[in-house]
């Protein structure tokens, strides 16, 4: 194309007719004759300034400043939209666009302490149904909701199964139940088994249990880690049909109002599950007759 351009040169030069007419002749499009080389780069040049209503035009360093001094909040964790609207309510006039490129550079789109929920690197279960030898062999944890009348909102209930003997070895009661909690409370139960060898411990794809810092903790105390695939509680059968019996036994049989009320029984009735009530799974005997047989 360069060299049609010359020749349009050339004869206009040496002839003195119409760049039109010789441009027809040649047989290139007026628009590129006339279009100028961009060296590959389209458009043009970033700006280099952003508008502040109080500072006038900054440099883009003030921008980034500014969007570091927001992240440093404990609950601000966001992409380019919604900083730049934070931006926005700071004085800065700035395009979403602008910003993205901005935040591209600076490596602000991703934070490093944003927690991993991806659940990448997840083991899935092999087999649907487990069978155990003993105690403490394979472990179940899930989290049911509870509804508090006189707060007018759930409660969660957290709790954890051994599948051999059907005994709840731990569970924890709350309004939010967030991954420190849920690794709070397998530290306690491992403590108190002082950390048994080959535990496998199996739950659904809850954002608390894929959390990277709960899959880093299990695997620093060597306890293997099991997720269900998803729209299988059957894999995760003993949990589930845990938290089926006390919404038969106990939250469709009891007219409690408040959290503090169906805390203390939930407490009794785990007490009575694990040593007095009879599982026909097991034969017709207690969670704690099973753990004495081993």
């Amino acid at each position: 194309m360069r060299s049609k351009k010359d020749s349009v040169d050339t004869m206009y030069n040496k002839h003195k007719i119409s760049k039109t007419k010789i441009i027809s002749m040649v047989g290139i499009v007026s628009s590129s004759y006339y279009r100028e080389p961009s060296d590959g780069k389209k458009g043009n040049k970033p700006s280099t300034k952003t508008f502040h209503k109080t500072k006038g035009l900054v440099l883009q360093d003030a921008v980034v400043d500014a969007v570091k001094e927001i992240l440093k909040d404990e609950f601000i964790d966001c992409g380019y939209r919604l900083m730049t609207s934070y931006l926005t309510r700071e004085g800065y006039t700035i395009n979403h666009k602008k910003l993205y490129r901005i935040m591209k550079e600076e490596g602000l789109l991703k934070l490093d302490h944003r927690i991993d929920r991806s659940g990448s690197g997840r083991k899935f279960v092999k087999f649907r149904k487990v069978y155990t030898s003993r105690s403490l062999e394979c472990l179940e944890m899930d989290i049911k909701m509870v509804w508090i009348p006189s707060m007018g909102k759930n409660a969660y209930l957290l709790s954890v199964i051994d599948v051999h003997t059907r005994r709840i070895l731990k569970d924890y009661f709350s309004f939010n139940i967030k991954q420190n909690h849920v690794i709070d409370l397998l530290s306690e139960l491992f403590k108190n088994y002082e950390y048994p060898e080959n535990v496998v411990i199996r739950s659904d794809n809850g954002s608390q249990f894929i959390a990277k810092k709960v899959r880093e903790y299990l695997g620093l105390i060597g306890v293997q880690q099991e997720f269900t695939h998803i729209a299988t509680p059957e894999e995760n059968a003993h949990i589930e049909a845990y938290h089926g019996i006390l919404k038969k036994e106990v939250f469709n049989r009891f007219d409690y109002q408040y959290f503090g009320e169906i805390e203390q029984i939930l407490k009794r009735y785990v007490k009575f599950y694990n040593n007095r009530r009879l599982h026909g799974l097991l034969g017709r005997i207690t969670s704690y007759g099973k753990m004495e047989c081993g």
